[in-house]
C-alpha cells in the first residue's frame, strides 16, 4: 500500500526528491565539483578524470609556510613526475608506499634532502592537507625549512580500499 502524502507536503517531498537525485547523480561522476565556483582544494578526487590544481595546492601550502616565516615552493617538474609516478605506483598496489622508497629514488635523481608525505584515503585536496597538518611527521615535511621546490600528485583506484592516493614531494 501507497501511503497518501498530504497536498500541502508534496512540494517539500518533490523539492527532496530532487535534492537526492541530484546527489546521487554527482555521486556517479564526483569529479564536477559540487557547485559552480567550488574552489579547486575541494573539488573531488575519487573519479578517473579527477584533475588535481596542482598551483592551488602549492599556494595552500606556500600560504601555510609563510604564516610560519618560511619560503614559497616552486613546482618542480621532475618532483611533479615523480609524484605522478608514485601515486600510480600506489593505486595500483591498493596501498600507500613507504616514504622512504621515494625518498630514494628521489634522492638519485639529483634531489638534495628529499622528503615525502604519502597517503591514502583523503578525497580532497583540502582534507589531505588537513591530514597533513595535523600529523607531526606530514608536518614536518610540510614545513621543512630547508626545502625550496616540491611536486604533488594523486591517483585515483575505484577497486581499492582508500580509492584516493596522494604524494607530496619536497626537496632542495
Amino acid at each position: 500500500m501507497i501511503p497518501v502524502v498530504p497536498a500541502r507536503l508534496r512540494p517539500v517531498l518533490a523539492l527532496g526528491l530532487l535534492v537526492l537525485v541530484s546527489a546521487c547523480a554527482r555521486g556517479l561522476d564526483a569529479s564536477v565539483p559540487a557547485t559552480p565556483g567550488t574552489p579547486s582544494l575541494y573539488w573531488p578526487m575519487n573519479a578517473a578524470n579527477a584533475q588535481l590544481d596542482a598551483g592551488a595546492a602549492q599556494e595552500m601550502i606556500a600560504a601555510y609556510r609563510r604564516n610560519r616565516g618560511l619560503p614559497m615552493l616552486a613546482l618542480d617538474p621532475g618532483l611533479q613526475q615523480l609524484a605522478v609516478t608514485e601515486t600510480a605506483a600506489m593505486a595500483a598496489a591498493g596501498r600507500p608506499s613507504q616514504a622512504d622508497i621515494v625518498k630514494t629514488v628521489a634522492a638519485r635523481m639529483g634531489f638534495s634532502d628529499p622528503h615525502a608525505n604519502l597517503s591514502a584515503g583523503y578525497h580532497t585536496l583540502a582534507e589531505a592537507f588537513s591530514g597533513w597538518r595535523d600529523s607531526p611527521p606530514h608536518n614536518a615535511v610540510l614545513l621543512d625549512p630547508d626545502a625550496t621546490r616540491m611536486g604533488i600528485a594523486t591517483a585515483y583506484a575505484p577497486g581499492s580500499k582508500y580509492k584516493v592516493y596522494w604524494a607530496l614531494l619536497v626537496a632542495k
